[in-house]
């Protein structure tokens, strides 16, 4: 099938399932699951695919999906990948389809990344007649919790004979309608530490008694910071935050121990490296001067998000034929962390954003905020994004 016509065929079949796609939307946003518990979502996705003709589906684990459309030649395979997992919070919109699940809510456009890949299945189907290849949708659980659901997948085997691989995330910092693409880093590598200082507590009265953690916790709060600011080239991107603090019982007592805990996001392999020892050079340090002890826990997380350059200039070049360049932005790296890294060692392939934010509408609220919310039109535009760039990427590799 000539371009022009698979891009009108597929804005049409789009078109048409516009509605079911913000339906399914809202009913995965209304019944989310956390990380490695995305059973009854596992289960919506495999009941909507499995009596579609043309795809075959699976379930590589109890809480993911993969659905396979074979074309009628053969070709190369492109893998696309949604996340359906959502986050331990408790959802303050007051909207018709607010979370039902107390303390959960998918605050991270999880819900509009599974409605999208669902709806771009069944129209890939649809197509597979003219289709050269193989295209395989993964819905991957625990994306929001380390190790993530994306290195068991690949340890499964999902991406054996896959040749590229693409993956969207709706972003309300770009608005509704625009497309975000990015060569190399876009996402940062997300590690977590806890810090633990044992003093000696006593009377908030007699602080000359005592070894004050919490006095000297805040010097390490400060202190941490020189890291970025003095530490670090302005060149190499660190962002260290201390999102956690706890000790102490009363107004006059000095706690024995205060517990404090962070992240710190970098692109920069050596840096990324290099931060915790001088983390703990700072914390021994302080601790030293003030009689105190510590213990410090460094966890490394994901690794960066590093799109390919060729697979980003052949999408590109997709993309425009379907919405014209001024619809397309240039994407500039977030310090989020996404588990979608595990499939890029593998093999090429990239992470697009997909414009969700409307001001007009209200929609700002950042992501993981308990009022986060999508402008819904950005859907049947996500579901154009993957439906255009599997078929696309199929002819151009």
């Amino acid at each position: 099938m000539p371009e022009n016509e698979r891009i009108t065929a597929i804005s049409g079949l789009v078109a048409e399932r516009n509605e079911e796609i913000i339906d399914l939307r809202r009913t995965f946003h209304r019944y989310p699951e956390l990380s490695f518990q995305e059973y009854h979502t596992a289960d919506m996705i495999f009941d909507r695919l499995h009596e579609v003709p043309g795809i075959e589906v699976s379930r590589p684990t109890e809480t993911s999906v993969l659905a396979a459309i074979k074309g009628s030649m053969p070709g190369k395979m492109v893998a696309l990948r949604s996340d359906i997992d959502a986050l331990p919070i408790q959802e303050e919109n007051d909207l018709p389809y607010r979370s039902q699940n107390i303390g959960t809510m998918h605050a991270c456009g999880h819900d509009g990344h599974a409605a999208m890949l669902v709806g771009a299945a069944k129209v890939l189907a649809e197509l597979r007649s003219d289709m050269k290849g193989e295209i395989r949708c993964i819905f991957q659980h625990a994306e929001e919790k380390h190790p993530g659901g994306a290195k068991d997948l690949v340890k499964l085997g999902l991406l054996n004979g896959v040749d590229a691989i693409l993956a969207l995330h709706l972003f309300t910092s770009l608005p509704a309608g625009k497309i975000g693409l990015a060569s190399g880093p876009l996402m940062a590598a997300p590690d977590n530490f806890t810090i633990s200082i044992w003093g000696k507590g006593g009377h908030a009265a007699m602080p000359e008694d005592t070894i004050d953690p919490v006095l000297i916790s805040a010097q390490i709060v400060t202190a941490l910071q020189n890291i970025v600011s003095r530490q670090t080239s302005a060149l190499k991107s660190v962002v260290l935050s201390i999102t956690n603090i706890q000790g102490g019982s009363a107004f006059n007592i000095i706690p024995e121990r205060v517990d404090l805990k962070g992240t710190v996001r970098t692109f920069d392999r050596d840096t990324r490296l290099e931060v915790p020892k001088r983390m703990e050079n700072i914390i021994k340090g302080i601790c030293i001067a003030y009689g105190a002890k510590y213990t410090f826990d460094y966890e490394l997380g994901y690794d960066p998000v590093v799109n390919s350059s060729s697979v980003v200039g052949k999408v590109t070049e997709i993309l425009k034929e379907e919405f014209g360049a001024k619809a397309l932005v240039k994407a500039n790296p977030v310090m989020w962390g996404e588990d979608f890294s595990a499939y890029l060692h593998r093999l090429p392939g990239m992470l697009i954003f997909i414009g969700a934010g409307n001001k007009r509408k209200g929609i700002s609220h950042p992501h993981h905020h308990p009022c986060f919310n999508i402008d819904e039109e950005a859907l049947s535009i996500g579901t154009r994004v993957l439906a255009c760039s599997a078929l696309g990427l199929l002819e151009r590799m």
